[in-house]
């Protein structure tokens, strides 16, 4: 760790990374402007093709080669053989309805979906591409990838796509940034599994056909008996979520329909496989007692998996965490390692070094239409990002 301080300190004093330092104070505006820019063009999951195409102009106007592969995944490079990759996804929850909705507050900050998460990511990609253009710091290049489907049912698509073997082993390392804040390195991936549970019956009036199996009746049954008995609590952290629910069409008839979408989390596959069984036996269960109860048509179930997000980790004096800290204690950011969901997930499950951290500023409404971003604290989260990127190089 002496060693890897003694060179964090070396390369912030190189002429290169200096004048890079110099870029990122002087050219705030300009990178300002392009996250504004960036973040009014709609991205919602599965649609990202708009924003691909702008990112790509914006990389070959600043002197990159820009391309969109087959998963929709934007790579640009200034050499063949780059094998270190800094990503950050492309993709929001929600959407802006329109430019306007996304803007700059009386206190500078960005308002809008999608301007913390994961504009910022987004919007320094952007400067380090200009900054290479104009002071490259060192020889080498990495290869800056703006990818698809980290959101929600996304389930990572764009990362799987980068790391399959036909050339996910291209990369050495993967940096990737997503959000602002600066106070972690992702180091470890919390793995989930997502479930659609739909349960179907007969249907009919709510007065002449009474009796009949009802499925939103047995889905809220469903939900009940899992929060009640899901294996939490003691044990690996872990975490469930219904997070959509629907059913029916209006007030006086029996639904035909009902389905639910169920998120599972833990630091433990073990715990995951046990939550997903058990989300198998009380909707079993709530069909049972629907049907018991009922003197007309039948309702049944189906669970179906519609997402997986594997885990992972690198130790904790793994090389490259080693480097992270040693950058993080060059620079006297107090950070902690972390677990969570990224794109980090799919590197680090086929044993490919990967680590997650923020872009630099600050944010806070993730997810929501009230999201925000703040530029303080950008340029340092820049520097932080170049000095551990020199190092990665530098292999």
């Amino acid at each position: 760790m002496a060693l890897l301080t003694r060179s964090v300190a070396e390369i912030a004093e190189t002429p290169g990374v200096r004048a890079c330092v110099e870029w990122f104070r002087r050219e705030r505006g300009w990178i300002s402007e392009q996250h504004l820019k960036l973040c009014r063009v709609p991205a919602p999951t599965f649609f990202e093709q708009k924003r691909a195409e702008w990112m790509a102009e914006k990389f070959k106007s600043l002197g990159w080669d820009a391309k969109i592969d087959r998963a929709g995944n934007v790579i640009a490079t200034r050499s063949r053989d780059a094998q270190v990759a800094v990503t950050a996804h492309l993709d929001t929850v929600l959407a802006p309805r329109s430019p306007e909705e996304i803007k700059v507050a009386g206190d500078g900050r960005l308002m809008g979906p999608g301007v913390s998460d994961n504009g910022a990511g987004l919007a320094a990609l952007l400067a380090l591409a200009a900054v290479w253009n104009a002071h490259p710091p060192v020889d080498e290049t990495p290869a800056l990838i703006a990818n698809v489907g980290e959101e929600g049912e996304g389930n990572l698509s764009g990362m799987r796509y980068l790391c399959r073997a036909s050339n996910g082993s291209r990369f050495r390392s993967f940096l990737v940034l997503d959000g602002p804040n600066t106070d972690h390195i992702t180091c470890q991936a919390l793995a989930s599994r997502r479930f659609d549970v739909t349960i179907t019956g007969p249907g009919g009036h709510s007065w002449s056909d009474y009796g009949v199996g009802n499925p939103v009746h047995a889905l809220s049954r469903a939900v009940t008996l899992f929060t009640d008995g899901a294996p939490n609590g003691n044990g690996p952290r872990s975490s469930f979520n219904f997070g959509v629910i629907e059913g029916g069409s209006s007030i006086n008839s029996i639904p035909s329909e009902a389905h639910a979408k169920v998120d599972l989390r833990s630091e433990s596959a073990e715990r995951i496989d046990q939550m997903a069984a058990f989300l198998g036996l009380t909707v079993e269960r709530a069909v049972e007692v629907e049907n018991g109860r009922r003197t007309g048509g039948k309702v049944t179930a189906r669970v179906k998996e519609i997402g997986s997000r594997p885990g992972g980790a690198l130790r904790e004096d793994a090389p490259m965490v080693e480097l992270m800290r040693a950058v993080d204690g060059f620079l006297g950011v107090r950070s902690h390692l972390d677990c969570s969901s990224t794109d980090a997930n799919i590197p680090l499950s086929m044993g490919i070094p990967a680590v997650s951290i923020g872009a630099g500023g600050q944010g806070g409404g993730a997810h929501s239409a009230s999201e925000w971003f703040s530029p303080d604290g950008r340029e340092a989260g820049l520097r932080r990002i170049l000095l551990a990127l020199c190092l990665l190089l530098g292999g």
